[in-house]
């Protein structure tokens, strides 16, 4: 319960899912405490009990706190006096609502990776109970969290770029190229199911990010969506490229390409915004570089630690000197550090923000919810421009 007291401790974190084999449970566990504000006391860490308590010890956990359900540890860490501060839900897309909706009416806050739901109707729903509650809740679009990301988006919403005209932004990778779900691979057995993904694979996995990304940076609200999905390798059944055109409410164009299945691609998240006074370039394969274009001047480029150009946002985001990089750790972390100040702040019985918030929020994962609905939709028509706006959108 709120204190009014500052607090003076280290948040006290629940990890659900990340048991052994996993990747995205391990990048939660490393992010959350990377600036020593929180520490991994508790774990649900698979769904298979035996390998629940023997993944605990990767992860320091003591085995009374190694949990064999996540329901059986929401309702023991609510009865603990040194219960959990929030829990992170690590785990395949279908589980996340019954996690989070868990917790969430348990009064914990909750970081959740992304798609947030496996369907809008649980993405609305999960909604209203996380403003009910007052939670904080936390999405890991962590690519926000990169210094570089942070200040293209200061500098787009002071008007450096003039008015945004376009958005191209793109990420490609290639992994899937031939039918890995026909084997062993963990990882690509539920991201190609839809019983486990939901509507969308390529598009719902990473196309979200590429959408969030030109959200984020420019703060444009969508008015209407264009989308062409498709499956290349026969057999699989969800997209695994796609593209969509989206039309902002000030009359910019923006587009979205996401592949899986492009040779010797990687994690090539990257974003072109045009302007009229400028325009900026970022890579999340470079990420300490964004590079500024004004007709007639040299190009510039702007580095993560690269001097008093730099706004108070990408400041606040950077731990090394110049030179020394910082990337994919860090960036979740300061999506991590972000949903902290807030937490701080609820525990102490203050006010806190919840639409308009530095690390991605409810209001981002519901919206992120809606562009794989609707992009689906518009593709089963042949791209029908269809509306796309949620009522509920962050600036």
């Amino acid at each position: 319960m709120p204190t009014n007291a500052p607090l003076q401790r280290k948040l006290r974190m629940g990890l659900i899912g990340g048991g052994q084999g996993s990747f995205i449970g391990r990048v939660h566990a490393t992010a959350a405490v990377l600036d020593n504000r929180a520490a991994l006391v508790a774990g649900a860490l698979s769904s298979d009990a035996a390998r629940s308590k023997a993944s605990a010890a990767d992860y320091d956990i003591a085995l009374e706190r190694a949990y064999t359900s996540y329901a059986e540890m929401a309702t023991a860490e609510a009865k603990r006096a040194d219960k959990v501060d929030f829990v992170s839900v690590a785990t395949p897309n279908h589980t996340h609502f019954e996690i989070a909706k868990t917790f969430v009416e348990a009064g914990f806050n909750v970081i959740c990776d992304k798609p947030m739901t496996f369907d809008l109707a649980q993405a609305e729903e999960l909604l209203k109970i996380v403003e009910k509650s007052g939670v904080v809740f936390a999405v890991t679009h962590n690519y926000t969290g990169y210094p570089l990301v942070r200040q293209a988006r200061e500098m787009i919403l002071n008007g450096e770029l003039g008015e945004i005209n376009a958005i191209r932004s793109n990420y490609i990778q290639g992994w899937l190229r031939t039918r890995l779900e026909s084997g062993d691979q963990k990882q690509a057995k539920w991201r190609t199911d839809p019983k486990q993904s939901g509507i969308a694979g390529c598009f719902g996995d990473i196309g979200t990010h590429a959408y969030n990304l030109g959200r984020f940076m420019t703060g444009l609200l969508p008015t209407e969506i264009s989308g062409h999905l498709k499956i290349f390798e026969d057999g699989r059944a969800l997209d695994d490229y796609g593209t969509a055109l989206i039309r902002f409410d000030n009359g910019a164009l923006g587009s979205v390409t996401a592949s899986q299945i492009s040779h010797g691609r990687e994690n090539d998240l990257s974003i072109e915004i045009d302007g009229t006074k400028g325009a900026i370039q970022w890579r999340q394969e470079e990420p300490n570089s964004l590079i500024v274009r004004k007709n007639g001047d040299p190009h510039k480029i702007y580095t993560r630690a690269g001097g008093p150009y730099l706004g108070a946002a990408a400041g606040a985001s950077v731990r090394l000197p110049a030179g020394h990089p910082e990337a994919f750790f860090e960036a979740f972390a300061n999506v991590y550090t972000a949903a902290y100040d807030a937490m701080v702040k609820r525990a102490s019985g203050e006010t806190v923000e919840a639409v308009n918030t530095v690390y991605p929020n409810i209001y981002d994962g519901v919206e992120g919810m809606l562009f794989i609905t609707k992009a689906v939709e518009s593709s089963a028509q042949n791209g029908a421009w269809i509306p796309f706006r949620h009522a509920k959108s962050r600036r």
